[in-house]
């Protein structure tokens, strides 16, 4: 008796096997979603189960995860290879899964100064805001170790601001941003004053650069700033930023003769301007570019103003007169030409921060508004150096400096807290060191 229902029991069950491979076929032959599905969830699961040998820096190196107009939802993942590789994958997943999903890649070989590096690019898009992420890059059977990632959330933030880093051999950037980092490694991401390297043309500068802050950016968003050295070709003559153009996939400005050239993003209820102020050095090749970027600056601002906004600019609005002790004389204090023209814009948009560089040296100026000091303007900071580009004691003091750095100066960096109704900006030296604080408060509208 036991016998025939066991018997029984394995033909039902046959039956049901028979019966659910039938409908199995059926779905596969007449849904295309389940089919993707299905062979969607193999590829992961292969990809889970397969064993990866590591990339080399050759075929993946100056990784970066780099700025979008919307960090809490988007990401730029970029790196770079000697030669071309066959299969650039990039993978991400989120912090907990096993499974991950691949995003589209776009390489290029980029050859400058007689020398070729191919780029890759690849945008992760539908983030949920303050959710951690892994990302690998992978080719082949070989791929990169997971780096974190995060997604933006709230209105708090940290981030660390580096000026100037152009250098003769980068030790003294490597001196600068390295510990910045280590000392603040729950910042969301970072900016470049602009003047990243010496030379624009020179891809040894570059990849001594990247070499400093690729522990940082694998892990936070970069956001770069365009300055007058990196128009410079290796015979020292003027052109346009091609290296930079290329190396930072930045948002885009709507011109598409200056790509991540100048651009916005928002972080919470701070807005972000980054500007390109190399206008005289491209008067002849790009005539227009300020007005084009006035025109725009103008257009983003009455789309994107928030509670806070900042402008990130490499040239400082303010005229330095050479300091009579170093024995240097032409230069009549006062204010630049930058300053002529977009001072007047940031008091008419309410601007609440104006940071620049290219002068190598720490200057709190406090709130300026029509020239003079008034607390209803920007606060305006000059950021110093961090590289081993110095110019100690070479400028005199402005009358609109509130605030100097010890002479003669050595490199520092910033740091920028933002919480609900505050901004705060800290200069430190290299070995922790605090130069000069600066606060601003700001109450819900």
């Amino acid at each position: 008796m036991k016998r025939n229902v066991s018997i029984k029991n394995s033909r039902i069950l046959v039956g049901i096997l028979v019966l659910l491979g039938a409908v199995l076929a059926g779905t596969w032959r007449f849904s295309p979603w389940f089919r993707t599905w299905a062979m969607g969830k193999a590829e992961q699961a292969r990809g889970a189960a397969i064993h990866y040998d590591l990339l080399d820096e050759v075929e993946a190196r100056n990784i970066r995860q780099v700025m979008t107009a919307d960090p809490a939802h988007s990401r730029v993942i970029m790196w770079q290879s000697d030669y071309a590789v066959k299969e650039p994958v990039l993978e991400y997943r989120m912090e907990g899964k096993e499974n991950g999903e691949t995003v589209p890649v776009q390489a290029e070989k980029f050859t400058d100064g007689g020398k070729n590096t191919w780029i890759y690019r690849a945008r992760i898009s539908g983030l949920e805001p303050g959710q951690t992420y892994g990302y690998r890059i992978r080719d082949g059977k070989k791929a990169t170790a997971w780096m974190s990632l995060k997604a933006f959330a709230g209105n708090t933030f940290k981030a660390l601001v580096f000026p100037d880093s152009q250098s003769a051999d980068y030790s003294a950037w490597k001196a600068t941003a390295q510990p910045a980092w280590q000392r603040n490694q729950d910042a969301q991401f970072f900016v470049n004053m602009g003047d990243q390297v010496d030379n624009g043309q020179d891809a040894s500068q570059w990849n001594a650069w990247f070499d400093v802050v690729e522990p940082m950016a694998e892990k936070i968003p970069m956001a770069t700033t365009v300055g007058n050295h990196e128009t410079y070709d290796l015979n020292w003559k003027v052109r346009r930023p091609e290296a930079y153009m290329k190396l930072f996939n930045l948002p885009q400005n709507g011109y598409a003769q200056y790509p991540n050239r100048f651009y916005s993003f928002t972080v919470g209820d701070v807005h972000f301007v980054v500007l390109d102020t190399v206008f005289s050095e491209m008067k002849d090749l790009e005539p227009n570019l300020e007005q084009d970027e006035i025109q725009w600056f103008r257009k983003d601002m009455e789309q994107n103003r928030q509670k806070w906004n900042i402008v990130v600019m490499h040239k400082d609005p303010l005229r330095y007169a050479f300091n009579p002790a170093t024995g240097r004389t032409g230069r009549d204090e006062g204010i630049e030409q930058e300053g002529k023209v977009w001072m007047p814009l940031f008091d008419e948009y309410g601007i609440d921060l104006v940071l620049s560089a290219h002068l190598h040296t720490y200057r709190n100026r406090g709130h300026i508004r029509d020239f003079r000091h008034n607390p209803d303007g920007p606060l305006y900071i000059l950021t110093g150096v961090a590289g081993d580009v110095r110019y100690p004691g070479l400028w005199k003091q402005h009358p609109l400096d509130e605030y100097v750095a010890p002479q003669p100066e050595t490199d520092n960096y910033l740091v920028m807290t933002k919480t609900d109704d505050e901004l705060q900006l800290q200069a430190f030296l290299p070995d922790g060191t605090l130069l000069d604080t600066a606060t601003m408060e700001k109450k819900a509208q």
